[in-house]
C-alpha cells in the first residue's frame, strides 16, 4: 500500500474516532500530496517524492515547535510537536548516526573525495542513498566532519 493510500485510510479512521488533532496532521500530508500531483501530469507520486514531502512537513513542524518554545508559547509548541510525531510515523525508521557515518565513509571512498571541495559530489550521492532514512542536516554535518 502506498503512503498516500495509507494516509487516506488513516484519515477515515481519525474521522470515525473524532480525533481532530490527528486529523489536522493527516490532512496537511494529504494537502501536500495533492499539491504535488497538480505540479505534474502524472497521477502517481513516486515513493522518493512522497518521502521528501513527509520529511519536509516534519521539519516544518519541528522548527515551528522550537520557535514557539523560544517565544514561550508551550501550547502552540505542543501542538506542532504532536503533529510532527504523527507525520513522522509515515517515514521509514531513521538511521543511527553511526550507520550514517559508515555509509558516508563508503561514499567518500567510492567517489575518491579528498577535501571540502568535493563536498557537493559526496552530498549528492549521500542524499540519494539515504533518502527518507536520515535528515540531510545530519548527513551534511557528518560529511563536513569526514572531509575536513
Amino acid at each position: 500500500m502506498t503512503i498516500e493510500k495509507q494516509i487516506n485510510e488513516d484519515i477515515k479512521s481519525a474521522m470515525k474516532a473524532r480525533d481532530s488533532k490527528k486529523l489536522a496532521a493527516l490532512r496537511a500530508i494529504k494537502a501536500a500530496m495533492l499539491l504535488e500531483k497538480t505540479k505534474g501530469a502524472d497521477m502517481e507520486i513516486p515513493d522518493e517524492v512522497e518521502l521528501s514531502i513527509i520529511q519536509k512537513l516534519v521539519k516544518q513542524r519541528k522548527e515551528a515547535a522550537e520557535l514557539y518554545t523560544n517565544q514561550n508559547r508551550p501550547d502552540l509548541a505542543e501542538e506542532e510537536a504532536y503533529q510532527a510525531g504523527i507525520i513522522e510515523a509515515y517515514l521509514p525508521e531513521q538511521m543511527s548516526e553511526e550507520d550514517i557515518r559508515a555509509r558516508v565513509k563508503e561514499i567518500i571512498a567510492q567517489t575518491g573525495a579528498e577535501g571540502m571541495k568535493d563536498m557537493g559530489k559526496v552530498m549528492g550521492q549521500a542524499e540519494k542513498a539515504m533518502q527518507g532514512l536520515a535528515d540531510n542536516k545530519v548527513i551534511s554535518g557528518i560529511v563536513r566532519s569526514e572531509l575536513s
